[in-house]
């Protein structure tokens, strides 16, 4: 139960929450914490505050403190590589990435813990490359006093996320192979400009290139490239040129003849609509098609990270992108902080 107190009257009691002082454009956070042993001399700032009455609480059984169902409910959403280390500031608390790697979140169990009210989560978007100690979340109880009720209701939702609602995942390092295929760059009819895109963006996620072979449009060379690569220990490939419909381009039914397998080409994400995923060998295989020498962000740079994380891709996980899946072009390219891939 809460009771409405004058402040005079509330004198010698404890506050029952933290009391905010916002200055504009100086500072936003508690001018009182709970807690605080209210005296006399607290009464102007109160009144400066806007203050006339203040909050004296005597919970009932079947009740939570904001902080102590804050504390509740950020347990239950914290899966592996998520963290919070400050007790609750208002009723809040942040979350953090413990390791450098890629936010996952199960957004579905998130919209579930929202929809039950009283009780809060907000993320950054899943697949969001973090670093150790970022902030990736806050969550908080709405009202000062929550019945048990709906904190245990909120625990057990976010706990029906069997690996947690939230997770940083670590990327591996990558060992890419890479080949560069079509017989235009391999008879040196033209230059290749795909090597240097490619190798900047593996070292870019701690990576390297481990070999770099080009290739002319034949199924056999390209197929024997490939397995030479993975046996050479190669934990991810990398191909460019042959993803295209034209008859000339081969890369794909050569890897099919290699045996690669789970393969799904074409996506609903502009640049990038013919890229490629494949496993050979449970190696994942990433086929990047024209776009990618003169647009600086497509389809790879969605998926990419999320191969690295050691996430399997579906079709389904393709069909998805198609949400957020148009790049504006933007003069100046801020990608990630873009709705490009959100």
């Amino acid at each position: 139960m809460i009771q409405v107190v004058r402040i005079e009257e509330a004198v010698g009691y404890p506050l029952a929450h933290d009391i905010t002082e916002i200055r504009a454009g100086e500072f936003k956070g508690p001018a009182f914490l709970k807690g605080h042993m209210l005296t006399c001399r607290d009464l102007d700032h109160l009144r400066r505050l806007g203050k006339d009455h203040l909050y004296i609480l005597k919970p009932e059984e079947s009740e939570m403190h904001e902080d102590d169902a804050a504390i509740a409910i950020a347990n239950a959403l914290c899966g592996e590589g998520v963290f919070w280390d400050e007790e609750p500031r208002e009723g809040k608390i942040s979350l953090k990435a413990s390791i450098d790697g890629l936010l996952a979140i199960d957004v579905n169990t998130l919209t579930r813990f929202n929809e039950i009210g009283e009780v809060m989560c907000s993320t950054k978007h899943t697949y969001t490359i973090v670093k150790q100690g970022e902030q990736v979340a806050a969550t908080r109880a709405i009202p000062l006093l929550v019945a048990g009720k709906i904190v245990n209701r909120a625990v057990s939702t976010a706990k029906e996320a069997k690996e947690g609602v939230l997770q940083v995942k670590p990327m591996m390092s990558a060992r890419a192979g890479v080949m560069i295929t079509g017989s235009e760059v391999y008879y040196g009819r033209i230059e290749d400009k795909f090597e240097p895109i490619i190798r900047k963006k593996v070292t870019a996620l701690g990576g390297e290139v481990v070999d770099v072979i080009f290739l002319p449009d034949d199924d056999k060379m390209i197929a024997d490239a490939a397995l030479d690569l993975v046996q050479k220990g190669a934990n991810i490939l990398i191909t460019t040129g042959g993803m295209s419909v034209d008859p000339d381009d081969r890369t794909r039914f050569a890897l099919t003849q290699a045996g690669a397998k789970d393969m799904v080409y074409g996506t609903p994400v502009l640049p990038g609509s013919m890229f490629m995923i494949a496993y050979l060998n449970d190696v994942p295989v990433l086929g990047i098609p024209a776009c990618g020498l003169f647009a600086s962000v497509t389809m790879f740079d969605l998926i990419y990270p999320r191969v690295l994380a050691g996430n399997k891709i579906t079709r389904t996980d393709i069909a998805a992108t198609g949400h957020g899946g148009l790049c504006l072009k933007c003069k100046n390219c801020v990608f990630p902080r873009c709705s490009f891939g959100k």
